[in-house]
């Protein structure tokens, strides 16, 4: 792992990592957006954003990186996973801390992934403490989107597909020199 620099963006400080040949946000984005309107907390609790960053539909999620950065697509999530290696990926990649039913990783890469949970079309969230998702920008068709996903008691990251109206974190990825 070789830390990477801070990038500011929104009024806040990201920490990055450099992984392989990428360079990651080591946090969750938590950007409101101008207007302050983009995304929202877990349970709409700002304490939530402060830990977990904020949630966001598939759409907000294709805008809201700083410039210079983007939502990472399949094929990017998949050269991260390499890069730590297939076999027990999430342990390596998930926060010595913060994770319900000993799933705490080693967080080996600073990568850092904490377990924000997830929100509902319906207003509903759930999940926080259990697990995370992390929008990629590979569409399935116009309604649903690939994600990664992290559960306390799996070791890997695996690939799953959900409606683009549900509300996941966000990682964004420095765009290739």
């Amino acid at each position: 792992m070789k830390t990477a620099e801070t990038l500011e963006y929104g009024g806040k400080t990201y920490r990055t990592v450099k992984i392989g040949a990428q360079i990651w946000m080591a946090e969750n984005l938590n950007y409101a957006g101008p207007n302050g309107d983009i995304g929202r907390y877990y349970e709409d609790d700002p304490a939530n954003g402060e830990k977990y960053g904020r949630l966001y539909t598939w759409n907000e999620a294709m805008e809201v990186c700083p410039p210079g950065w983007h939502l990472p697509s399949k094929e990017e999530w998949d050269v991260l996973m390499m890069s730590v290696g297939s076999i027990g990926t999430g342990k390596h990649l998930k926060a010595r801390s913060g994770w319900n039913k000993n799933g705490n990783g080693e967080d080996t890469f600073g990568f850092s992934a904490l377990p924000s949970g997830n929100g509902f079309p319906d207003g509903q969230f759930g999940n926080v403490g259990n697990s995370s998702g992390w929008w990629g920008s590979t569409e399935i068709n116009s309604i649903k989107a690939y994600y990664r996903c992290m559960s306390s008691n799996i070791g890997n990251v695996f690939w799953y597909i959900l409606n683009k109206s549900n509300l996941l974190s966000v990682r964004c990825l420095r765009d290739s020199a």
